[in-house]
């Protein structure tokens, strides 16, 4: 006899309950879906993600900050280099999962498209708000075009379409495809001014396309990190994702998918250190080996949430992760036009200078007892405390802000 705790499971629906009844039973039909309702693993890989975005988004002193929590200055990587990758991630790996519970209730093809088109537009609307905030001339005359919701949005609409009109083999071949054709571009085609293969700020060709189409509207005159030809390779970090979510919804032991999964990884880390010799690791570039080394770790961190939470059920840490997970969009939004507004309201700094809200709360309530670099770090924390009691809000009302 089976026999289900609920109070053992606190973050799974009924349908969740029911959809693993149904895979301990023999008599399952090959046609119902692997899956229903939510994978807690999955949220709470999404939290873990966006509660780091938040924090090293959002430090006190930016002249004062832990070098792990600052991007690398160029080549190279820094834990913060995996954040922005790992979230393009996770939006792979809930496609086929979602996709799949439309299907199962009833929606047909016609209303996965409008849905796609319909998210992907309202996501870079969102972006394109968040650049234009706080809503002056200047801002909107020089408004920043790329972003990241924008890249989100562009990631999930190519990433979607494969998904819907590819199978898995054409999947794996589009996406070393778009990897090995952008190498391909970057070492062959020089930017005019510059040599073939030059991949520095200034005379790399992804940067030389954004400042020569998006003049005036990139994050810096030389280059923009979220630019036009690199987010070619970006949709295979989607692709990544949405790859793990379909060997997950694979009818096959548990672990015979952990082990998959962390096989994966570890191939793609290794690939990813290869090809950084002839093509370095670099975010602000989104290079291929970038996707590779990126995507080979959120494999594997995916890997350990699934056998840690929905396998072995080691749940009692994963509340807070997941009310950040169920509402990340709402929280990346909410949580950076806050940050703005700190820098828009006007309040007098410590030596008599006007300064703005952040600095003013910065300086009273932190830098006087904390060293610059411990108070800008601290700022960052309570940032996202704060971010997760109005999240838990929501959470305990059952708001899920979606789009």
């Amino acid at each position: 006899m089976i026999k289900l705790d609920k109070e053992s499971l606190p973050f799974e629906t009924k349908e969740a309950i029911r959809g693993k009844a149904k895979e301990m039973l023999p008599e399952v039909s090959a046609a119902e879906p692997a899956f229903a309702g939510r994978l807690t693993s999955l949220d709470v890989f999404r939290g873990l993600t966006i509660a780091a975005m938040v924090l090293v988004n959002n430090a006190g002193n930016w002249n004062a900050v832990y070098p792990p929590l600052s991007h690398a200055a160029w080549d190279g990587w820094t834990p913060t280099d995996l954040v922005f990758p790992f979230f393009v991630f996770v939006v792979g790996v809930a496609i086929p999962l979602a996709f799949e519970k439309r299907k199962a209730a009833g929606g047909n093809q016609r209303d996965l498209y409008l849905k796609i088109f319909r998210r992907t537009l309202v996501i870079f609307l969102l972006g394109l708000m968040l650049n234009a905030f706080p809503f002056t001339l200047d801002k909107l005359v020089n408004l920043r075009i790329p972003g990241v919701l924008q890249r989100i949005a562009l990631c999930y609409f190519f990433a979607a379409l494969i998904f819907l009109k590819a199978r898995v083999k054409t999947q794996v071949i589009i996406a070393a495809a778009l990897l090995i054709g952008y190498w391909l571009m970057m070492k062959t085609i020089a930017a005019p001014g510059f040599a073939a293969g030059d991949l520095t700020m200034e005379g790399s060709l992804a940067s030389w396309v954004d400042r020569t189409l998006l003049a005036g509207h990139t994050y810096k005159p030389m280059y923009d990190p979220e630019g036009l030809l690199s987010t070619i390779p970006a949709i295979t970090t989607a692709l990544f994702g949405v790859l793990a979510g379909q060997w997950l919804m694979e009818r096959r032991e548990a672990l015979d998918k952990i082990a998959g999964l962390f096989a994966a990884g570890a191939l793609c880390v290794i690939a990813g250190y290869v090809w950084d010799w002839a093509f370095p690791i670099n975010k602000a570039l989104w290079t291929s080996s970038y996707v590779m080394f990126t995507g080979g770790l959120a494999l594997q961190l995916l890997a350990l949430c699934y056998w840690a939470i929905d396998v072995k059920g080691y749940r009692r840490w994963v509340k807070p992760f997941v009310v950040f997970g169920v509402n990340a969009l709402a929280l990346y939004v909410l949580s950076s036009l806050m940050a703005k507004a700190l820098l828009v309201i006007k309040a007098p700094k410590l030596d008599g200078s006007m300064g703005d809200l952040k600095t003013f709360i910065y300086e009273r309530m932190l830098a006087t007892w904390l060293s610059p670099i411990n108070a800008s770090l601290a700022f960052a924390i309570c940032y996202v405390l704060l971010w997760w009691l109005l999240m838990w809000v929501l959470y305990r009302r059952k708001i899920f802000i979606k789009v």
